[in-house]
């Protein structure tokens, strides 16, 4: 049976640990008294992860802030390419974000997706990497989860370039870009396939997309038809809940939208076949839209302090 811990979707996060499954869960409707708690008491001390670790910067580094090198090649294409944000002191760990768009589109520059997260981020001292990848119909959605494990294969090797420590990444990516880091955490020997090496963690920001084959054979908008097509097989092979495998998947983190009806449904799911194999599983609910998940990361405030803490928890 399932142990379930609910917090205030305000106060700082902790982990209910259950040998090596790990579940939380966010809820809006704690009272404001709990929430005041959570705040007083900070952390549980059983099963929760520790304070993410503060790495002051100067005066100086914070003004001048990350060196951007952009447009590194991880690839042959045009669209096989990422940004690099390197801090002036670099910490060690690597946080590589990988945007959404539909699978259709959308870039790794775009300022209100990877803006807030740099800031953030490179201030703690880690590098910040935001990843293009090849779009529908010029691809489909297993080529580009490909591009994102040789987009990951590239930071590893350069990392050190960096002064970052390529054993020390964590991928994350919002909507389609979760989906496709969602896929290479199901089944990392696919990322090994093309010269990645394991990695520490992984954050799925509000993806409706983990159960593919029930997600279409439900009712649910076009864009997944574009994507997905019609062959029920080939929804099978880029769905993380049928790549999942017994072995093998670093730690990772859901986040999901309370207002939206499919993605924590889908988180349920997902987590409920990995608690089988023992995976190190985390659902954090947020009453937040789609964008909302993905924007207000790195700005200011418990939302991101949380999450900071719970990737530092795991490197």
């Amino acid at each position: 049976m399932h142990l379930i811990h609910r917090f205030c979707p305000h106060a700082p996060l902790a982990g209910a640990r259950m040998g090596k499954l790990w579940r939380a869960r966010l809820t809006a409707w704690v009272a404001a008294a709990s929430c005041a708690s959570a705040l007083a008491a900070g952390p549980a001390t059983t099963g929760s992860p520790p304070a993410a670790a503060s790495v002051p910067a100067s005066a100086t580094a914070a003004a001048q802030g990350p060196r951007v090198l952009r447009n590194l090649a991880y690839g042959t294409e045009a669209r096989q390419q990422l940004d690099a944000y390197v801090p002036a002191r670099p910490a060690g760990p690597v946080l590589v974000m990988v945007h959404g768009g539909a699978w259709v589109l959308g870039d790794k520059a775009e300022p209100g997706m990877i803006q807030p997260k740099a800031a953030y981020w490179t201030q703690q001292g880690y590098v910040v990497v935001s990843v293009n990848y090849r779009l529908v119909p010029k691809v489909r959605p297993h080529e580009q989860a490909e591009d994102v494990a040789r987009a990951l294969a590239f930071v590893q090797r350069e990392a050190a370039s960096w002064g970052a420590d390529g054993r020390r990444v964590v991928l994350m990516g919002h909507s389609a870009g979760g989906h496709l880091v969602a896929l290479l955490h199901a089944n990392p020997a696919e990322a090994q396939r093309v010269g990645a090496h394991p990695w520490k963690g992984t954050v799925v920001l509000d993806s409706a997309a983990l159960d593919l084959v029930s997600l279409m054979r439900a009712p649910h908008p076009r864009l997944y038809d574009r994507a997905f097509g019609t062959d029920p097989a080939y929804w099978e092979r880029v769905s993380p809940f049928h790549a999942m495998q017994p072995k093998g998947p670093p730690p990772v983190l859901f986040i999901c939208s309370q207002q939206r009806p499919d993605a924590c449904p889908q988180a349920d799911a997902y987590e409920r076949k990995a608690s089988e194999f023992k995976h190190r599983v985390t659902i954090w609910m947020q009453d937040k839209d789609h964008m909302q998940i993905n924007r207000q990361l790195g700005q200011p405030g418990i939302y991101t302090d949380s999450v900071a803490r719970w990737i530092s928890s795991i490197l």
